[in-house]
């Protein structure tokens, strides 16, 4: 089952993933995507490995962004590929055919492309400018997802897409009207004063 409410980790102000992944999972959150940049892969299988943990905890999912082998090593839900990272058929021989994977799009021939390489779900964005992806794709805003998901709906395809990429609570609304089937969440959860309140929220308007 693919979680309509997901959270992209952000480190905390002091450089802790795992910090701000605890306080999430403390306040509800049942989908986690580690995303960790500039770091190698050794580092980034440490860190999710103290991430699967904390989400057994809690009982939620982990996600790994990128690093297949990390995925599989950790012992992870699933692994997320961008469109510059190894092929899902690729990453499938690496982690097997129970593992989650997702795939990143940008236009509707990503959608498209990723539905045909067997993706179990497809992070669209983004949304709107963010800070925490360097080389953004071009930028879809609501105009862009009504017209990609009429597009998926015209075509037949099913397939969950979630929404991301500098996503806020005003904006959930919005894109679930579009036809998303869930949204993807980074800094409006990280460093959030009410954390718990706003994960309410955010449940709230998906649920």
């Amino acid at each position: 089952m693919i979680d309509r409410l997901q959270y992209i980790s952000q480190a905390t102000r002091d450089g802790n993933h795992l910090d701000a992944i605890e306080e999430v999972l403390d306040s509800g959150g049942k989908w986690i995507q580690l995303r960790i940049k500039n770091q190698t892969e050794e580092q980034v299988l440490k860190t999710a490995i103290e991430a699967r943990f904390l989400c057994e905890r809690y009982g939620a999912k982990l996600i790994v962004n990128d690093y297949p082998l990390v995925a599989k090593k950790a012992g992870c839900s699933g692994v997320h590929l961008g469109l510059q990272d190894l092929s899902i058929a690729e990453a499938r021989k690496i982690v097997g055919p129970e593992m989650i994977i997702g795939g990143t799009a940008n236009t509707f021939e990503h959608i498209l492309q990723r539905h045909q390489e067997g993706a179990d779900y497809i992070g669209l964005g983004p949304y709107r400018f963010t800070n925490t992806k360097q080389n953004l794709s071009p930028i879809i805003g609501l105009p862009g997802y009504k017209i990609l998901m009429k597009g998926v709906h015209e075509a037949g395809l099913q397939i969950p897409i979630v929404a991301i990429g500098g996503i806020e609570i005003t904006d959930v609304n919005a894109l679930l009207n579009a036809g998303v089937y869930g949204v993807a969440v980074s800094g409006a959860l990280t460093n959030q004063n009410d954390l718990a309140a706003k994960m309410n929220q955010l449940r709230s308007l998906i649920i």
